[in-house]
Order: C-alpha cells, then structure tokens, then sequence
C-alpha cells in the first residue's frame, strides 16, 4: 500500500529513478529512445528535482510504501493565470499503474490549491493513456497547442478541470 507524502531532498534519487523508468516506458515509443535519454538528462536533473520540491507555490508529492516510490506528482500555481494551478508532472512506475495510485496522488494534489478555481495540464496528443486517465478524473481538451512545454515540434494538448469547491 502506498501512502502519499510531500517529497524531500531524499526522495531525489528515488524519484530520478523513477521518471527514467517511466518516461522510457512513455515515451520511447513516441519519440525514440535517444530523444527520451537526452529529455530525461535536462529535464530531470538532481538540482531541477530539487527546485520543484522547494518551489514556493508549489506542491511535489510522492506515493511511498516505505521502502520504494510508485509514483510522483509536482503542480504548482500559475504565475501568469489567475486562479489557476498547473500540473506539470504525474507519473506512475509502470508495475503500478491502474492500481489507483495515480488517482490517489493526483486526488492529494488537488486539493493543495485552495485558491485555485482551475486545475490545467498539456499532455502529448499521442499519449492516449494519459489522456484517458485525465478525463477519468474530470479533465476536458479546452485548446491544443504548437509547443507544449515551451519546446519547439512538441505539440500538445490542454485540459482543465474545474476546482471550484
């Protein structure tokens, strides 16, 4: 069983593990192993992990059953959107996906904004399982995007979800 937490510095490692597994078993197919190395190389780093989980604004989350992490989850309130949190990362291990431990962190998350009237993500078109999870948990497209993540040949698509209480 796993519980969520709030992340910490130790949790580093273990969460960089778990995004490399992740993000190849993802991604591999849709962009070339290659591509996915050098993703997981710039995006994923010890310092980058570390600025998240000590983000002001911010919420990084990890599902732990004490002795590995299945999952981790980082949303954060959008600087340029009122009232509106951003999920920038959810992520499951592979072994533990559809066992309810992505809806477990990402049911912890939204409710860490209690400002936030909108919860919004981009997510890869391709990326169907994803998609699917999303809309399992009120997601909905509102737009589709050029450069997701600010990256150039990298389009998307948005969603919300309203968090009005």
């Amino acid at each position: 069983m796993f519980f969520i937490r709030t992340a910490s510095d130790r949790d580093i490692e273990k969460v960089r593990t778990l995004l490399a597994k992740t993000w190849h078993a993802t991604y591999d197919a849709l962009y070339g192993e290659d591509k996915v190395t050098q993703m997981i190389a710039g995006w994923h780093t010890p310092q980058a992990i570390k600025e998240r989980i000590e983000k002001k604004g911010g919420e990084f989350l990890v599902a732990d059953d004490g002795k590995r992490i299945g999952g981790m989850g980082y949303a954060a309130m959008s600087t340029k959107m009122t009232k509106t949190a951003l999920l920038h990362q959810l992520y499951v291990a592979p072994e533990f996906q559809r066992q309810g431990v992505g809806r477990d962190i990402f049911a912890e998350l939204e409710t860490c904004f209690p400002d936030a009237e909108i919860m919004r993500l981009e997510v890869d078109p391709d990326n169907k399982a994803a998609i699917s999870f999303y809309q399992g948990v009120g997601f909905v497209e509102v737009d589709e995007i050029e450069r997701m993540a600010g990256i150039e040949g990298l389009p998307g698509i948005v969603m919300e979800k309203s968090l009005r209480r």
